[in-house]
């Protein structure tokens, strides 16, 4: 279906802070679990059904909130107010899988058995690699929300992303680290898809630079971080690249900063979201970090603008998912618009290759494997506490964190 480069790919995901569960959705007519059949208007033009599989609830919720969020302000900008798309109204029916893969692939086999042909959401990467494959087996439209683990680039022609992959992480990480060769990277991360593709990434990306790359995994139920903060120091390393999601962040950075980890070596996270700033302390200056998004990275750019006011003045608060809810939509739209609003193949021609403004700039989704190539940034915390406010260091252009291409499975 497209020519392919073949290259290896692997990931990281920004380490963050879970906090309270995702309200419900409220753009279209469906509630959760059921779906609308009345026609639209006098053409007889069927609704579009659009299911929206997220974490609602569980250890990522705070992620799918500002996801939710940021797609209703998405569908508003991209409809232009009307929830219509090409003539066809948007219905969104929403689920909730609470991070458990089992629980999502059963509720996407109810609403694929119901007539959807979109699925979106996902907020967590081991749920995200088993709804792919069944969006092939069905030849439906998935578009991954926050989840960043790099297989799903080019696992199939079904399968697209709206927001950053980890190899996007990686590759702003080296463009801030400078010269690697000789030195020694630790990786502190949790032992799950998550945690081992930061691991391969870094391996891949700064292995090639000279780097001796070396890994702590602790269980993602680990709650007494102290010795996983202890075996870091231990190691001596020059850099410790720290990939962390889930509510036991705080206790992380505790341990880190009690240990004296932040003191002993240069340490590098992803920016996570607004309430995950206080955690770092008195020890937030002693922190680098790269960014998939906060308010304001973007530059204020007309689009960023729109989904900053459409979320704040529904209620919300803009947070570092919220890109990737507003972009899902904007993706819906365009499938639908210059795609077919039931012809999954035509919504898929409409998407590949694709270049857009989104909050975050300018973004395009390469057609050989559905890589969403955007720009990164580079940033500080100034302040501590509840002072502590991000500032923009750099903006690095997507050309530079482009992710090499993946053979697409079919």
């Amino acid at each position: 279906m497209r020519s392919t480069v073949t290259g290896t790919t692997r990931g990281r995901a920004l380490g963050a802070l879970a906090l309270l569960a995702a309200t419900t959705l409220l753009v279209g007519c469906s509630s959760a679990g059921t779906a609308g059949t009345e026609a639209d208007g006098p053409g007889g033009d069927g609704p579009v059904k659009v299911g929206l599989v997220y974490s609602r609830s569980g250890p990522l919720a705070a992620y799918g909130k500002q996801y939710e969020e940021g797609f209703k302000a998405g569908l508003a900008y991209a409809t232009h107010g009307t929830n219509k798309a090409g003539g066809h109204r948007i219905e969104v029916t929403e689920q909730d899988d609470a991070g458990d893969p089992a629980k999502a692939v059963a509720a996407a086999k109810t609403l694929i058995g119901k007539g959807y042909r979109i699925l979106a959401g996902t907020t967590d990467s081991g749920v995200a690699l088993q709804m792919a494959p069944l969006a092939a087996q069905n030849k439906v439209l998935y578009i991954n929300g926050d989840a960043a683990t790099d297989a799903l680039t080019g696992i199939n022609d079904y399968t697209f992303r709206s927001g950053r992959q980890s190899y996007q992480d990686i590759l702003a990480v080296s463009a801030q680290l400078g010269d690697a060769k000789g030195k020694k990277v630790t990786v502190l991360a949790q032992n799950s898809a998550f945690g081992q593709a930061n691991v391969a990434a870094v391996k891949d990306v700064l292995g090639r630079k000279g780097a001796t790359v070396g890994s702590v995994l602790a269980p993602p139920s680990a709650t007494d971080l102290t010795p996983f903060a202890r075996q870091v120091k231990a190691g001596e390393p020059d850099l410790v690249f720290v990939a962390w999601a889930g509510a036991t962040a705080p206790a992380l950075w505790t341990a880190l900063n009690q240990q004296g980890v932040l003191d002993a070596a240069k340490v590098v996270t992803g920016m996570a979201g607004t309430a995950s700033y206080p955690v770092f302390g008195a020890g937030a200056a002693k922190v680098s970090f790269l960014a998939h998004y906060f308010p304001g990275a973007g530059g204020g750019n007309p689009v960023e603008k729109a989904m900053l006011d459409g979320i704040t003045e529904s209620g919300g608060t803009p947070d570092l998912f919220s890109p990737d809810g507003f972009t899902a939509a904007q993706m819906i739209v365009r499938a639908v618009e210059s795609g077919s609003a039931t012809d999954t193949a035509a919504m898929v021609d409409a998407l590949e290759g694709w270049t857009f403004d989104g909050p975050k700039g300018r973004q395009q989704i390469r057609a050989e494997d559905h890589a969403l190539l955007q720009p990164m940034f580079t940033a500080r915390l100034k302040g501590s506490g509840a002072d502590a406010e991000p500032e923009l260091i750099d903006t690095v252009p997507m050309a530079s964190v482009a992710p090499p291409v993946r053979k697409t499975a079919g």
